[in-house]
């Protein structure tokens, strides 16, 4: 896919389930849920190695990419609609508090103990 193609949601989620189809990751557990967040913790050490070892940004975007490839699978694997998901949170992050926590910007739901 080029150009406008690979513009959607929508294009990511069938490229995604195409390579699903393709490998036939439902029939060989590569669609099991536990699996699945082995390999996104595995991509996010790749992720971290990239930022405390000043690699490239293209190397960053690249590991940021299979996280995001998994994600999108992850939700063909779990039945759920990941963009849905994604905009209800989004609306609930934007009536979201922020507080500089040591230095640091979070945006929380803080609860007062």
């Amino acid at each position: 896919m080029t150009g406008d193609a690979r513009n959607t949601y929508a294009e990511m989620l069938a490229a995604v389930q195409a390579f699903h189809d393709k490998h036939q990751l439902r029939q060989y557990g590569g669609e099991d849920l536990p699996y699945r967040v082995a390999l996104m913790a595995e991509e996010l050490g790749e992720i971290s190695a990239c930022v405390t070892k000043g690699k490239a940004q293209e190397a960053l975007a690249e590991e940021c990419a299979d996280l995001l490839i998994l994600l999108i699978g992850t939700a063909i694997a779990g039945d759920f609609d990941l963009e849905d998901a994604f905009w209800n949170k989004m609306d609930r992050l934007g009536d979201r508090e922020s507080r500089i926590i040591e230095g640091r910007i979070r945006v929380s739901e803080f609860r007062e103990t």
